[in-house]
């Protein structure tokens, strides 16, 4: 069942994803060469907890840590461990949040140091096919609306958009209706209406689409060992538009980087 929210909830959402964009921004300093990915998680879970929030990972589904960390052909769950990044390597980082009751959950694909042209068009497109599935996040569009554009975004460049893990709904659980795809048909699935929150997250192959679940439970990879990317924001439906309640702001301020791409997505309301 959808969840639609208020306007007062879509504003404690807002805070709860800013909770989560503000620990991406803390950590894109931190991400380069000869850090390990269980050093970031504890950085992590300390920034967000002197927030006033709670990690929204740790315990989730037994879950064990804070941050999903997802290097290279990993797609997304990997487990944070000792091993050191390298330079040239990607890695995905996937934060949640709860505070005041509801959830933020997204996420950013890090480049470690330099990375070479194929790895950094990969992650452009997969960024740019993020901003082109929320364009179709309004009142009347469907499901389909959204995952149709981000497929053909992405398939146009030769990528594989992974089938088996999707975007959702996003509220007082981490996982509510309705399931976000990030392929399929325009003018089918559930019809978007005010007041949806969801969180929309394509996750693209250099290769094939196709992924392996490794034994831990946990950890995704691509079939064929390419690399793949990953980028998600948290989204409103507010006056029967799409309104951004997370941000990659506090990252481009850390890193120095310029960019309106989210300007479109906020309203004053």
């Amino acid at each position: 069942m959808i969840v639609i929210k208020t306007k007062e909830e879509i504003e404690i959402m807002r805070e709860s994803a800013l909770v989560v964009s503000r620990t991406l921004g803390m950590l894109a300093k931190e991400v380069k060469p000869g850090v390990s990915t269980l050093y970031l998680d504890k950085l992590a879970e300390d920034f967000i907890r002197e927030q006033g929030a709670i990690p929204g990972f740790l315990g989730l589904y037994d879950f064990p840590n804070t941050l999903c960390m997802s290097p290279n052909s990993q797609v997304v769950h990997g487990i944070p461990n000792k091993e050191p990044l390298k330079e040239g390597d990607i890695i995905s980082i996937d934060c949640g949040a709860i505070k005041n009751g509801f959830y933020g959950d997204h996420a950013y694909t890090f480049a470690v140091g330099e990375i070479d042209a194929a790895t950094q068009k990969l992650l452009d497109i997969t960024k740019q096919s993020l901003y082109i599935g929320i364009r179709e996040f309004r009142a009347g569009n469907r499901v389909g609306d959204v995952g149709f554009a981000i497929q053909n975004f992405t398939e146009k460049h030769g990528y594989g958009v992974v089938r088996e893990l999707v975007g959702h709904g996003l509220g007082r659980k981490m996982h509510e209706d309705p399931e976000m795809p990030n392929y399929g048909r325009k003018g089918i699935g559930k019809k978007f209406l005010e007041g949806m929150t969801v969180a929309i997250e394509p996750m693209t192959n250099m290769g094939t689409h196709r992924i392996k679940q490794h034994k831990d439970g946990w950890t995704i990879t691509t079939l064929d060992g390419k690399p793949s990317a990953h980028f998600e924001h948290n989204v409103a439906i507010v006056n029967g538009k799409p309104e951004l309640l997370s941000t990659f702001q506090y990252i481009y301020d850390a890193l120095g980087i310029v960019s309106d791409e989210e300007k479109e997505f906020r309203q004053k309301v």
